[in-house]
């Protein structure tokens, strides 16, 4: 079986065996392919667009396009870079794949379990194809989904990726096209979806040369905290809205991959009707969405809820990692002072109704309004986690949980985020509670490597604990290869104490999802789910599953004992989990600090209504 995607754009390799390239260069007047030791002219269409149709390449030359006989610089859309962001293109025939996975059909969203994970630090070789080798073990865990963090070619041999700047070559660093269309296909035989998280609010600071000679991919006027903003909605922004949608495809077809989650959408301007975010779901719907489940998903910090409405099918809750988090470590500081009041009430307000700012005031964003109503929407439509690779990398000292939290009341939360309806995503390593930081890491060009480390050091200097610039230094340079090099998981670790009680409890909870849960969050309403708090650190919360069961959870998430009314636990009432022992003994006297009890009526024992 083959796949492609055609593109508008790029080098295509043709029926007949030519090879067209094809580029958008509007502020160009002469375009030439460099092909070996062949310089051939592009023909000069209408709109900005130069082409080259040729018998001269074909799949695995290596080439790039001269600017106006001066600058030779790579295809943006080029699909393989083997020598990185500043050297020549690679042409790739999809066709030249044979896929084997023609029975995958993928997964309905209530299996998911998302695992994100980094491909070049997740394994020591830090290859497409070494993470193959850790797929039974994620099966086993109970993950049903990789997030791979972008692969985009980004500059250098060490990135988060999110500084890509060819968005459509996967990096070299790990490995050529077919070890990531391998991967997926193996992922696919062991029943795993596999999800990419891309970039579309910005082009990385390196290797970036589109401004040369198509300008109008950026705005002029707007601006996002990692350059200069992409043009969606201005002159000339049809072709770069046509980029970005292909590149949507591009993924989902010609690699087979079963949802995106985009990245910080709301560091995307555009004021078009659609705009770019509707656009996108309506071609993947009217696309590979006929034939297979594909799931897109949003990291979006202005809690746009109608984008749930709209085709995407779930949104990071950053609202449920900051209230859970403040309530383990106590911490106050950035982000996390919006959530320093009634946490409780916050962190039920996300348990029922999925955002906690719906539209309140941001005190962190100096009082600005926050968010839209949610609280018609399934449950299902929000991804929780206690980690991912923002929340732990962008401390200075990229710090896990199990490092800032007691392991009681870590469990305690966790049991939270796994056995509540709303999807869950682990980070990598954090289910074996590795205590390896994840830091920040990069590769630039000396000159920006300085910029990048003092900015890094001067990002912290609001908070208190780095207010000392001697402190400041202590952190770690992204750009030393020791960075990088702390930040790869350690799995000899894996078998020790206490990591294999932290795996078994992962999988333990896991387990009882699908057992229990899963097969009932299909259909499941919104707007019906009910919340309150019992003092000032407990909470009881009750849901309506789709198949008519209620799936409810007392938690005390303090450090004092809470009595519980016979109300709230009736005598006789069947525990599916609870954290502490205590809590199955016959008195039921309350909850004990840091734990929490879940309990499932179904409509066939007559407990529900």
């Amino acid at each position: 079986m083959k796949r492609r995607h055609s593109m508008p754009f790029g080098a295509e390799v043709r029926a007949d065996g030519r090879v067209r390239f094809r580029l958008w260069a509007p502020a160009a007047e002469q375009v030439d392919l460099c092909l070996g030791d062949w310089i051939l002219p592009m023909t000069a269409l209408e709109g900005g667009w130069f082409e080259l149709i040729t018998d001269r390449a074909g799949a695995g030359s290596h080439y790039c396009v001269r600017i106006n006989r001066d600058r030779c610089v790579p295809d943006p859309a080029s699909r393989f870079q083997p020598y990185d962001v500043h050297g020549p293109s690679e042409v790739i025939d999809p066709g030249g794949f044979r896929w084997q996975d023609g029975g995958w059909k993928g997964r309905p969203w209530e299996e998911t379990v998302i695992y994100e994970l980094h491909v070049g630090a997740f394994m020591p070789e830090g290859r497409f194809s070494a993470v193959k080798d850790r797929l039974d073990y994620l099966v086993e865990l109970g993950v049903t989904a990789i997030e791979l963090m972008p692969v985009a070619d980004f500059p250098g041999i060490r990135n988060w990726g999110y500084d890509g700047v060819l968005p459509f070559a996967p990096d070299a660093c790990y490995g050529r096209p077919e070890d990531l269309k391998d991967l997926v296909q193996t992922a696919h035989t062991k029943g795993l979806m596999v999800f990419l998280d891309v970039v579309y609010n910005h082009f990385g600071p390196e290797g970036n040369y589109l401004h040369a000679y198509a300008p109008q991919f950026f705005s002029q006027q707007r601006h996002t905290p990692w350059g200069g903003a992409i043009n969606f909605d201005g002159p000339g922004s049809r072709v770069v809205r046509d980029f970005f949608v292909h590149n949507a495809l591009y993924w989902l077809e010609e690699y087979h991959l079963d949802g995106l989650r985009l990245d910080a959408v709301h560091a995307i301007f555009d004021d078009s009707d659609p705009d770019i975010f509707t656009e996108i779901a309506q071609a993947v719907r009217q696309g590979p969405g006929k034939a297979r489940p594909i799931h897109l998903i949003l990291e979006n910090d202005r809690n746009a809820a109608h984008y749930l409405r709209q085709g995407y099918r779930a949104q990071w809750n950053d609202d449920i990692h900051h209230v859970l988090h403040s309530l383990l470590t106590g911490e106050t500081e950035g982000y996390y002072q919006d959530y320093a009041s009634q946490p409780v009430w916050r962190l039920g307000r996300c348990l029922t109704e999925g955002f906690a700012y719906q539209g309140e005031p941001s005190r962190y964003r100096g009082g600005a309004l926050r968010g839209e109503p949610s609280r018609d929407l399934p449950a299902t439509a929000f991804v929780s986690f206690l980690q991912n690779h923002d929340q732990i990398g962008n401390r200075a000292f990229g710090e896990r949980l199990v490092m800032l939290a007691e392991a009681r009341a870590l469990r305690a939360t966790i049991a939270v985020i796994l056995l509540a309806p709303a999807p869950p995503l682990l980070f990598m390593g954090e289910e074996f509670g590795t205590t390896q930081p994840f830091l920040f890491f990069c590769h630039f060009e000396p000159a920006l490597a300085r910029a990048v480390t003092e900015g890094r050091h001067n990002e912290f200097a609001r908070f208190k604990d780095f207010a000392d610039p001697a402190v400041r230094a202590t952190i770690p340079d992204p750009n030393e290869w020791a960075t990088f090099e702390r930040s790869k998981l350690d799995w000899e670790r894996l078998t020790a104490p206490p990591h294999a009680l932290w795996l078994e409890f992962y999988q333990q909870l896991l387990a009882l999802r699908h057992q229990a849960i899963v097969p009932r969050l299909a259909g499941m309403p919104g707007g019906e789910a009910q919340f309150h708090r019992l003092g000032e650190r407990g909470l009881s919360v009750r849901w309506r599953l789709g198949d008519g069961a209620t799936l409810r959870l007392l938690a005390n998430l303090g450090a004092e004992f809470i009595p519980i009314s016979e109300e709230l636990w009736p005598t006789g009432e069947k525990i599916l989990y609870a954290t502490d022992p205590e809590c199955a003994t016959a008195t039921r006297a309350g909850l004990p600090p840091w734990s929490v009890v879940w309990f499932l009526d179904t409509p066939h024992n007559g407990h529900a209504p």
